[in-house]
């Protein structure tokens, strides 16, 4: 039996990938793909986002990375435009986030409650 494909007809993988990407952007959630260009960088060190604050245009994205040598951060933003949660952040680690709309956003770390980043985007 041979292996005959149409062209345009939609494989299981394609079909999956547009289901999650249709998924992501009727959720909200933005997490940018990796190899995505952050706009924007910030740290996580010495319990604190720096900078504390950023301003983006609607669909930049900032990079979070933990500079912490040996603390764990979970940056995470609930609001009713928009949310995500980075999970659990070891040393090291980096976490790009697309801003998909306008609006005044505050980042929290879900271990360190004093740690905000402040997010306008326009």
């Amino acid at each position: 039996m041979s292996d005959v494909r149409l062209r345009g007809a939609a494989t299981p993988r394609r079909a999956g990938a547009a289901l999650l990407l249709l998924s992501l952007a009727t959720s909200g959630a933005a997490l940018a793909l990796a190899g995505t260009a952050a706009s924007h960088r910030v740290t996580q060190k010495g319990r604190a986002f720096a900078p504390g604050s950023v301003a983006l245009r609607t669909g930049e994205a900032i990079e979070i990375v933990n500079d912490d040598g040996e603390l764990v951060h979970h940056a995470y933003l609930d609001s009713p435009q928009f949310s995500f949660d980075t999970g659990e952040q070891g040393p090291g680690s980096k976490t790009v986030v697309s801003f998909p709309q306008p609006g005044q956003f505050t980042i929290l770390c879900g271990i360190h409650p004093k740690m905000k980043l402040l997010v306008s985007v326009k």
